[in-house]
This record gives structure tokens, sequence and C-alpha cells, in this order.
């Protein structure tokens, strides 16, 4: 697998990203172990992880998997902070620290190679948030730092912030949501991170699983969209216009002999400051899905007629 500078950073990932997010829940450990042996196989390094997912858990089952299964020097990890159990945002320095200090400990390391700040914070000043990242590095308790799921002119502030006074942590990456199905990100994240030398890590690349196709007949009872848990988050995505996109999809794969989820994957992975797509998978057999798919590249003009239609 293709190895990736983040951003204009020096740190190199695979261009294709593990997320962990069902480790521990609905993907159990020795699934988990299933998962990562593979991803590492196909040449896979970067596993992106969160304080929040499963109240630990999947941070708790990555730790685990470091010490029996694959060697810690031989993955990237990155994870999450500010987002308190009770689902309350949190960037103060206090809980940023905290939560950090409880990452490493539930994985039994000494670092991060990434630390995100998993939400923005608007109840606390950015120069409070940002001075945590600069200590995470100092301290040694992480080797990058980056954000998520902020809007452009939030990212452009805290990237130029750290820019400004020698010996600041620099941003290196941004997560955002961005698939055919959402695009939302072109409009100010992508530019911000383009002029501010920032990585793009895509989360959700396939749409909530809905460009993969599994949905154009109906809910399957075996998806998320047939949980309580999950159906709000997909159904957005199950519109008339999602619809016609996911034909679409469908056409090229058809014409290439490729599943939809290679055409889906391909299209974001190969976005202009896209460093990853980050993709989770609750089986090992939906992971190899995506690991086949990963070494499919579209043609140009398959590539544009998408840019057209997805384009709303």
């Amino acid at each position: 697998m293709e190895q990736r500078h983040l951003g204009r950073s020096g740190l190199r990932v695979s261009r294709l990203g593990l997320g962990t997010m069902t480790w521990g829940q609905e993907t159990p450990p020795e699934e988990a172990a299933a998962q990562l042996t593979a991803f590492v196989e196909a040449g896979g390094t970067l596993v992106d992880t969160a304080g929040i997912y499963g109240d630990g858990d999947s941070e708790r089952v990555l730790g685990e998997l470091m010490r029996h299964v694959v060697p810690r020097d031989e993955l990237v990890i990155a994870t999450k902070s500010a987002i308190r159990a009770d689902g309350r945002y949190d960037a103060s320095r206090r809980h940023l620290l905290t939560a950090l200090d409880e990452s490493l400990d539930r994985m039994d390391i000494d670092h991060v190679d990434l630390w995100q700040l998993h939400v923005y914070d608007p109840a606390t000043p950015m120069e409070e948030t940002l001075s945590a990242l600069d200590e995470a590095v100092t301290s040694g308790r992480a080797r990058y730092v980056g954000v998520c799921d902020h809007t452009g002119w939030q990212l452009a502030k805290a990237a130029a912030w750290q820019r400004a006074w020698p010996g600041r942590a620099p941003i290196v990456s941004a997560g955002v949501e961005y698939s055919l199905l959402h695009r939302d990100a072109e409009r100010e994240v992508l530019p911000a991170a383009e002029d501010a030398g920032v990585g793009i890590l895509a989360w959700s690349p396939l749409g909530r699983g809905v460009l993969t196709g599994k949905y154009r007949t109906g809910i399957p009872a075996d998806s998320r969209a047939a949980t309580d848990r999950y159906a709000e988050f997909v159904r957005p995505y199950l519109s008339e216009q999602s619809r016609l996109i996911v034909e679409s999809v469908v056409t090229a794969a058809e014409g290439l002999h490729v599943t939809p989820l290679a055409v889906a994957l391909s299209w974001v992975r190969d976005r202009p400051g896209v460093t990853a797509p980050l993709v989770g998978a609750r089986t090992l057999a939906q992971l190899q899905a995506i690991l086949d798919a990963e070494k499919v590249t579209l043609p140009d003009e398959i590539r544009d007629a998408l840019d057209d239609i997805s384009d709303i």
C-alpha cells in the first residue's frame, strides 16, 4: 500500500486508514485482531481510534493487540480527545491532557503518533486548547497533532496560530466527513487545509455505507440502518438525490468490472489534499473487500463524470 506524507509534515502514513470505532462493541477482540493483521499485511499503517469509542474499549482492544498481535512500531497510532463520556464538548487544557494520559494508559503506550482534537469547543478559548497540543508534543506524549470536524475558518485560525510562533506544534491533519454523497468540505475545509499544508483524513468515505449499493432495494436486516443506534446516522443518505449518485457509482463499477465500494473509495482517496480515507469494518470479510478495492484507480473520464453527477 502506498505511503503518503500527512500534509506538509514528515509523517508518512498508509493511504488508507483503519477506523476502530466498533472495536470492543460490535467487533469483538478476536475479530479486531484478524482485521489488524490483514490490514498490516496489506501494507496499512495508520490506525485511528478515540477515547470516546466504546467508553475507551476501542483503545483497550488496540493496546492488547499491540502487545500480542502487531508490534507498536509497525503502526501509526492516531487518537482523539475533547468529548467527555456524557457527550459534552470539552477542549480545556485540563480535560485534554487528562484525556490523553487516559488514552495512553488504556493502550499501554508512552506516546501516540497523532493526537487530534475530536471537535471544536466554542466554550474554550482556542489559544488554551492549542496550548494543550503544544504540551503534548513537548512532553513527548504525542509526535504530531491535528483537528477533526473543524470548519474552514476554525482550521485556518488554528493552523495560523500554531505557525505564528517558533516552537508551537503545527497542525498537520484535519479529519472531516468526505464522500461522493457529502462534498461540503470542498467549500471551505479543503481550501483551508491546502493553504495551511494540512493533510485531510476523510471519514465515512463510503457515504455511511450507502455508496456500496447495499441499500438500493431496501434496508438489509444486518445493516446499520436497520439498528436503532445507527438508523438516523444513515437515513439522510437514503434520499432520491443520493439514489441517483449511487446508481451512477454502480454503473461505473459495472463498466470497470469492480465493486461500487471500489469506485467510491478510489474517488475519495485520490482527491486533491486527501492523505487517507478512514474506513471501519465490523467484520474481517468487510475489511478484506475494502483492502481489495483499495488497489483500484479510476480512469479520468469516470472520475470527471462522478464529479459532475455528485456536485450538488
